[in-house]
């Protein structure tokens, strides 16, 4: 289970980022780096992260033209990001082009080519508040299947998604296609400005490849505390 727990340094002090990848390591491989940590740091944290014996998820959630995202993606490759975002509402182009890019990136560099995932609707939204913003005729549940089609078509390996929205995926796109799940909250955290939630257990009996958990663990009094107590409710205990 601690390959598929990633912990969201959600953060833009560098000297708590250092501590806390220092100290995580010893139970998580995988580290979020999100624009608050991303700001601070840039992608001279990827080689020290990288050396520690963390695997890092760049959650830039990159939404432009093609021509944009292509580069920024390819570019984020060569520093070595093993898996990153983009918003999947950017279109299949944009997608498409983001998959050309991260594999020729990664070809010329002689490294493992990064795992592509399209964002589909933030988990923030409630379908109340998905109907007052978008204005679409599909429910919630709905465009979040559609995005994950159109991730899966332009090459993708998978999605970020509600862990309410697993089943519906898995139908539509396949057990080899991965879900990464945002939206984590043991029962023992607030859910603060989450909407769509489950607890760690419930996304990984759902079909979670990966679930994301960042202030339960990082605001935590003991964060390795926090993590192994993640893990073990993952697996059950």
């Amino acid at each position: 289970m601690r390959n598929r727990l990633i912990v969201a340094l959600d953060t833009d002090d560098g000297e708590d980022i250092d501590w806390l990848s220092g100290t995580l390591i010893e139970l998580v491989p995988w580290v979020k780096i999100g624009f608050q940590a991303f700001s601070t740091l840039g992608t001279e944290s990827f080689p020290w992260l990288s050396g520690r014996g963390h695997l890092i998820f760049l959650d830039l959630k990159f939404h432009d033209i093609p021509n944009t995202v292509a580069r920024d993606v390819g570019t984020m490759t060569k520093h070595g990001a093993h898996m990153i975002n983009m918003h999947a509402s950017g279109g299949l182009e944009m997608m498409q082009a983001a998959r050309f890019s991260a594999d020729d990136a990664a070809d010329d560099a002689g490294i493992p080519k990064p795992i592509l995932l399209g964002v589909t609707i933030l988990t923030s939204i409630d379908e109340p508040g998905f109907k007052s913003s978008f204005g679409s005729e599909r429910q919630l549940t709905e465009q979040v299947v559609f995005l994950a089609k159109q991730s899966k078509e332009a090459g993708l390996d998978g999605v970020v998604a509600s862990p309410l929205e697993i089943e519906p995926i898995r139908k539509a796109c396949g057990d080899n296609f991965l879900i990464v799940t945002p939206g984590i909250r043991p029962k023992w955290a607030d859910p603060g400005d989450q909407r769509r939630i489950t607890t760690p257990a419930e996304a990984i009996n759902r079909g979670a490849d990966f679930i994301v958990v960042g202030r339960p663990i990082i605001e935590a009094e003991d964060p390795l505390e926090a993590a192994g107590k993640i893990l073990d409710e993952m697996r059950g205990m």
